[in-house]
Parts: C-alpha cells; structure tokens; sequence
C-alpha cells in the first residue's frame, strides 16, 4: 500500500489524474478521454504487475462473512465501509493479470459500442442530438435571436434593468427555439453587451446575465444535455430497479413498483420545463432587483421604436394582452377541473378501473416480495389490490362460465363499443384547446388595433361558440373523426376565415412579427412532444425541417422574393400532422373503409408537398452560402458528442476493470440515507462541474454513480432534472466554463475576464439557490408529467 491508500483508490487517482492531464493538454477533449483511458490503463497494470497496487479484499471464506450472511444481508451489501472489521486478504487488481482485463474491455468495449451507439435503442433517441442542434444552427445563422434581442429591448428597456431582464427573455427564447449554449452566448454577446455598455450597465450585470442566460438552452427543452442524460438514466433506473427488485425477492421491477421501470426522454422533457422557466424567472429578478438596488448600473433605456402600428392605451393594453387572456385560460382550466372540459377516452377507461388508487399490484408472489412491497406501498394498497384481485377473478370465471354467441356476439358489441360514455365530459380536451388558441389569436389581434372593424374578429368568435356547442350537444364520445370534423366542418370555416383578418392585423406589429415563427415552430416542437402526440425524434426532425423553411422564408423575403411555396409547405405539413393525429391511416388492414383512403391520401399529398418545401428551403439557403456552414457545424458538433461517447465508454472500462466502479457503489451504499447519497453525489457533480464539461460528467460519472441513485425510491425524473440543472452550472464555473470562454472571445476590449469571473458569480449562487429550491419542493418537476398524460 502506498501512503495507506488501498490499490483501487491509487487507481482511481491515476484515472484521474490522466483525464485531467489529458484535457489540459490542449488535445481536443473527444480524444483527450479516451487517451486518458489507455494511458492510466497501462500505469495501472504496469504497477499491478510490480506488486505495488494491493487490494484489501473482505476474506469471504471466513467464519465472520458467513454470520454477517446468516443474519439476511445481501452479499452485495457487505463491503469494507459497512463492515470495517471483518478479516480480508490481500488481491491484484486484476484478477487473472492485466492480459485477461484487456481481453474483458475489448469484449465489453464492442458490446458497449452496439448497445449504446451503434445499434442499441438508445441510438433512435439520439439522433435527436442531430436534428436538435441542425435546428439550432440553421436559427442562429437566420439571425432570428438578433431580431428578437432588438424587439425585446425596445419592449423591457423602459423597466429598471430592462435591458438585462429582455437578454434573459430573450435568453429562454433561444433555449427553446436552439437549445445551443455557444451560439446564444456568442450572438448575445455580440449584440447586446456593447449596447448594455453603452447605456451605462455594469460590465459584471452585463456579462453574467449574458452568460448565465445562453446557459438556458440546457435546460429548458428541447434541450440536448436532457437527451443524452435521459438515454442513460432511462438504461440505468431500468437495470437498478431489476436489481433492486430481485434484492428483495421479487421476480421484476414491475411487480415490486406496480408500474414499469420506464422514464423516457419525453416525459423528462415535460419535467423540465418549469424547473427551467423558474431559473429564468430567478434571473431576471435578480437583474431588475440589482437595478433597483443601483439604478446607475442598470438604468432604463428608452430605445428607438420603427414606425408603423397603433397607439395602444394603457386601459386597451391591460384589456386585451393581460386581463381577457387570463379570463380565456383561466376558465379552460377551470371548466376541467368541474368536469366540463376533459379526455372522453380517459375517463372511459376510468369507469372500468377497479377503483385502486395508484393501480392494482401483483399480488401473487412470494413473502419476502410481500413484505418490500407493503414496506414500499403500505399495507392499504396491497390489501386494496388484493380485494381488487379476487373480484377480478369471480369476474373473470362468471364471463368463462357464460355461452359464446359467436358471430352474432360480435356484431352486437361493435354499436355498443361506439355507444357515448355516460359520464364523459360534454366538451372534448382537442376542441377547448383549438378553441382556446383561437380565441387568444382573435383577443389579440383586436389588442393589436383596436380601432379596426370588429365585425370579422366578432364572427370568428361566433364560429368558436358554434364549434363548442356542436362539440357539447351534437358530437359525442363514439362519433368517428370523420364524422366529428363533418359536424364541425362549418364552424371551422368561419374560424379560418375570421383567422385570415387576424393574420393580417397581427402582422402589422413589430413584437408579434418577430416572435411569432419562432414560437409557432417551439409550439410544433415541444407540443408534439409534451402532449404526447410523438417522441423527441420526430419532432427533432420535425423542427429542423420547420427552421429550414423559416430561414428560406426570411432569406427570400430580404431578397424580394415571393415565400408563397415556404407557407404552403407550412400549411401542408400542418394538414398532414392534423390527418395523422385524428385518422387510422393505415392502408394495410384487411378492412380498409373509405374514410381510411380519403385520409390517407389527403396525408400523402400533404407531405409530398411538405418534402418538397422542405428541398426548396434546402436550395434557397444553399444558393445562399448559409446550407453548407450548417451542415459543417452541424457534422462537427454531432461528431464531437459522438467521439466523447465513444472515448468516455474507454475510461468506464478501465475503472470498472479494476474494481473502481463496485469500489465507489459500496462506497455510496454504506450511507443509510439514499437523500444523504444524492446530496454527495450532487457536490461531487458541482465540484467537477469546474473542471469538466457536462459531456464528460454525464457519459463518465453519472454511469459509475447511476446504479446507485437510480435504485433507490427516488423519482428518477426529479434525480435526472436536479443533475440536469447542476450540470447546467459547469458552463457558469470558472475556471473553465465554457459560456465564460464564449463570452470573452467576443467582448470588446474593456471587458476583462475579471469582470467575467464577478458577472457570474451571483448567478452560480442563483442555480444553488435553484437546486435547493427543486430539492425542497420536488413537486416543481413533477407537476406537469402528473397533469399531462403519458
């Protein structure tokens, strides 16, 4: 042993000595990890074969081990931090020498390499990472954000620090809309920093708000940090919870939690997305209170407006942007909370529940799975499911008992599958949501000038009322959607027709014109996403294609050209996503009706014509010389997540194939308290977070640590959002934060790193704040995937 260290640990020293070294050495951090790997591969084994590095392995062939088993505890649970005082023996760390370890990593290498990055299920998810930062890219060479920093400017300014509060908006914007933490900081940098110098903001407030706002995009989705952390943790709680299951005597992980061991990329999506806006919200308060606080550094600024549009009153502003805009949402939500509005399949499939909160559990196995599962649930749930169980059963042997009518039997069940649900709501939740956004579109668009005409805004609503009255008393649960869109087939042309004059009116506004495509496509992205309608992938695709043709449709308009073939690619692919969403558009069934062909056909042309919008937008931005850097930057940041993939798995095979991995497992499970667990696990994540970037913590710690955050009782959504968020703060830590470095390759010249380094600090203290603001009220990332279905 050398200075009392035992073998493994003076491993995991050299590991990480060599993964610092190697990334100060200015070799490209992709290829940096996974030279770091083979290098302290071969000090390890070198001194291995020397007899120096000596492993003090607990002696399971003694009479002590065996009592510590005799009394129940698992032999995975017995390590030298729970049971410092059982005899051991010394070991290699290489059991078998250091050849057959190299012989182990090369087949674990190859299995790793066709399980998570070749072909695994994880590689369908992503290839999102692709399409997200296309997506990016392509917006942030449209120079969409530079509209966007101009338009939020002239709108915040006026406020006390409104300038720094207009970059966090702005800020939030792009991590929607991007999701790239280099590209935010870099145009924000530019465009903002030597306007906010200029009106006499501080070069702290000025370059930590810049900062710590283009870190947004790795939080707020679609965010690309969510993506890869989510393929991992969704692998690992599935591989810890089996474990934990059969720990405990049950046969899986679905019947130890009575629900699957799942946690996918979306639904951590929908998790993040309030942790995220109320890091924003932490940001900007603090820029307006700092300027409260010293109104000489941050002072309001009344910015130059262009002409056109109309003179709002405060009275009109209050009415038409605020007050009737809450009334409409508020009293949505409130119709669904009273039963008005809601999911007539859901509460269909409610009514033949058995009634158990929280599900029926498997009742049926042994008594040591019996007891973790009452231990887990509570006596009142197992007994619950039992009772539940044992109906079911009478149920089920009365239906067996009972003669089969044959043919017959079934044509009489088929009217009564399509029979309304008694207790459905009269209002469908797809109805009161186009509702709802219509109705905001037509509340708007008077705000925007209200001295228009009335007239054609006023019938568009009289088409909504239709539309909802029809949805109440006409349309119900059973009805087709070919026959529901039939019933509402008139009122939606009103609508659209009265859509067509808002459309028009809400043109003619600075703010709307701006913002508007950008957050119809965030819209697209994320609601395909957050309500369910898809997973990330295809909404990847789905928003890299939509910012081809919004970057096409800009570039053509500074051109002078016509965008007519960009909207009606637009419109089309809106149709084809309405077709799929509402039809079986499957042709392939033995039985095809009529309807099924008539949507299926109207789905094809749309995108037929959406893919070819698609191509034009293609060859504008091509013929433009704004396609080919795209694509470049694009094969250069997809590549470089890919390689430190690929290298960082080369450094988990040398740690697990000396015993780190189990070493610092049994390190963490000998604390009582897996909270105790996290919280040290979290510290550890913040401290590297100076460091290392999140690639290389979320592909090289989270792996090592996962098997034992993972198995616990923890919601696995709030553990990967709280690593999430600390990962977020590795961009903001000097010194080698990546945003910091963006920033100051960008500043102009009496901007020092000083200044920097003191910019950022409060908002590190903001995301600490933030984390322990997650960490006392979890509910904050749960409460969306509880309210959205899944």
């Amino acid at each position: 042993m050398i200075f009392g260290l035992d073998g493994v640990e003076i491993g995991l020293l050299i590991v990480l000595l060599c993964l610092f070294g190697g990334i100060l050495s200015g070799f490209p951090v992709a290829f940096a990890i996974g030279g770091a790997g083979i290098i302290s591969f071969g000090i390890i084994a070198l001194l291995d074969a020397q007899g120096v590095l000596i492993h003090q392995a607990i002696d399971t062939g003694t009479d002590a081990y065996r009592e510590v088993l005799a009394t129940g505890v698992h032999r995975d649970d017995v390590s030298t931090f729970r049971y410092p005082d059982l005899p051991r023996v010394e070991v290699p760390l290489f059991e078998g020498g250091w050849e057959q370890a190299i012989n182990r990593n090369l087949s674990f290498v190859v299995n790793r390499m066709n399980e998570r990055v070749f072909a695994g299920q994880s590689i369908e998810t992503l290839l999102a990472v692709l399409m997200f930062v296309m997506m990016g890219i392509v917006l942030e060479r449209s120079k969409i954000a530079e509209d966007l920093l101009t338009t939020m400017a002239k709108v915040f300014g006026p406020l006390p620090g409104g300038l720094a509060v207009s970059v966090v908006v702005v800020g939030a914007f792009l991590a929607a809309s991007t999701g790239i933490v280099g590209a935010t900081v870099v145009t924000m940098g530019l465009l903002s920093l030597p306007t906010m110098l200029r009106n006499g903001y501080s070069p702290e407030l000025s370059t930590g708000v810049i900062a710590a706002s283009g870190t947004l995009g790795q939080i707020i989705p679609p965010s690309i940090v969510i993506v890869l952390l989510g393929t991992l943790a969704g692998d690992l709680y599935s591989t810890a919870q089996e474990a934990r299951a059969q720990s405990v005597g049950c046969s899986d992980a679905l019947t130890l939690l009575g629900k699957p061991a799942v946690v996918s990329v979306g639904t951590l999506f929908q998790a993040a997305m309030l942790p995220g806006v109320m890091l924003a919200g932490l940001y900007a308060l603090y820029a307006f209170g700092y300027a409260v606080v010293n109104p000489s550094k941050a002072p309001s600024v009344q910015l130059e407006s262009s002409a056109g549009g109309e003179i709002i009153t405060r009275r009109e502003g209050l009415t038409w942007f605020l007050a009737l805009p809450i009334v409409l949402i508020g009293g949505a939500v409130l119709l669904g909370q009273v039963g008005v509005i809601g999911s007539q399949v859901v509460r269909a499939v409610q009514t033949e529940t058995s009634g158990v909160e929280g599900g029926l559990l498997r009742t049926n196995v042994s008594e040591q799975c019996q007891a973790a599962m009452i231990d887990l649930h509570g006596q009142d749930r197992w007994d619950a499911s039992v009772a539940a169980r044992a109906a079911g059963a009478e149920a089920v042997a009365a239906e067996e008992a009972a003669p089969a009518d044959g043919a017959e039997g079934t044509e009489e069940a088929a009217p009564e599958a399509a029979a309304p649900v008694p207790n459905a709501p009269p209002i469908g939740t797809g109805v009161a949501t186009l509702a709802v956004l219509f109705g905001l579109t037509l509340i708007v668009a008077r705000g925007v000038a209200p001295s228009a005409s009335p007239v054609p805004l006023a019938v568009g609503a009289g088409g909504i009322a239709l539309m909802l009255l029809l949805d109440a008393f006409v349309i119900h649960s059973g009805m087709s959607s070919a026959e529901t869109l039939v019933i509402l087939l008139i009122p939606l042309i009103i609508v659209i027709w009265a859509m067509r004059h808002a459309a028009g009116r809400l043109s003619r506004n600075e703010l709307i014109r701006v913002v508007f495509p950008p957050l119809v496509l965030i819209v697209a992205v994320l609601g395909s996403i957050l309500g369910g309608i898809t997973n990330p992938t295809p909404a990847a695709a789905l928003g890299a294609a939509g910012a081809i043709m919004l970057a096409a449709y800009r570039k053509l308009k500074e051109e002078g050209r016509s965008g007519q073939v960009i909207l009606i690619a637009t419109y089309a692919t809106i149709l084809m996503i309405l077709a799929g969403v509402n039809f079986d558009l499957r042709i392939n069934q033995e039985t095809v009706t009529v309807v099924t062909w008539l949507a299926f056909l109207v789905a094809f042309t749309a995108y037929m014509i959406a893919f070819f919008g698609v191509l034009y937008g293609v060859w504008v931005l091509y013929r433009g010389s704004v396609m080919s850097p795209v694509v470049r930057e694009t094969a250069k940041v997809t590549s470089m997540v890919f390689t430190i993939l690929i290298g960082s798995q080369l450094l988990n095979l040398v740690v697990i194939s000396f015993g780190g991995e189990h070493y610092i497992q049994q390190f963490l499970k000998s604390f009582d308290s897996e909270f105790k667990v996290f919280l040290i696990v979290m510290l550890v994540m913040f401290i590297l977070g100076f460091v290392l970037d999140f690639l290389e913590i979320i592909y090289i710690v989270v792996p090592i640590v996962g098997p034992v955050i993972y198995g616990g009782t923890m919601d696995p959504k709030w553990v990967t959002i709280m690593i999430a968020v600390n990962l977020q703060t590795s961009f903001l830590t000097p010194p080698f934060g990546f945003a910091l470095f963006y920033l100051r390759g960008v500043a102009p010249p009496q901007v020092t790193t000083g200044h920097i380094y003191r910019g950022v600090a409060p908002f590190v203290v903001i995301q600490v704040v933030g984390l322990a603001l997650l960490w006392a009220f979890p509910g904050i990332v749960s409460i969306i995937p509880d309210l959205i279905p899944n």
